[in-house]
């Protein structure tokens, strides 16, 4: 399954957020000029939702290897501190994506700006003519420097 289909937990921000379902969201990042934030914000997503999954794996696991009806006899310590390990790198990954994408939704412009405009301004330049001395010009007085 595509991480771009599998559910994660910020599905449902996102989705407000930008105001759009993520199969829209997806098929707006394939145009020719992608709003970068989003771009981050659906990779970051992608990211979360396969690390969640393997959270959700490991966990499966050691509930299907400790539950009530297996034999005693079976439980490996060995086997369910690998699992520990696993679940804690998996924990830890999730973490990390959950943060990366909440920075980078508090810091990313509103959605309605995502896209900076750009005004070039020309200004006109004046010249003062030869006589005339910068003091004077900004006073608008006739004083000689220096009085």
């Amino acid at each position: 399954m595509s991480a771009d289909v599998r559910p994660s937990s910020a599905d449902d921000e996102l989705q407000k957020l930008f105001g759009a379902r993520l199969d829209a969201l997806h098929a707006s990042t394939a145009g020719s000029d992608p709003a970068p934030a989003l771009v981050r914000a659906l990779e970051l997503r992608a990211f979360l939702a396969l690390t969640e999954e393997q959270v959700a794996r490991v966990r499966d696991r050691v509930h299907a290897d400790t539950a009530p009806q297996r034999d005693m006899g079976e439980l490996s310590a060995d086997k369910l501190r690998g699992d520990a390990q696993w679940l804690q790198a998996a924990l830890d990954a999730r973490d990390g994506y959950r943060a990366a994408l909440a920075e980078l939704l508090r810091t990313m412009p509103a959605p309605a700006a995502s896209r900076p405009v750009r005004i070039t301004q020309h200004r006109a330049v004046t010249t003062l003519p030869p006589t005339a001395t910068p003091a004077a010009t900004r006073t608008g007085s006739t004083a000689t420097p220096g009085r």
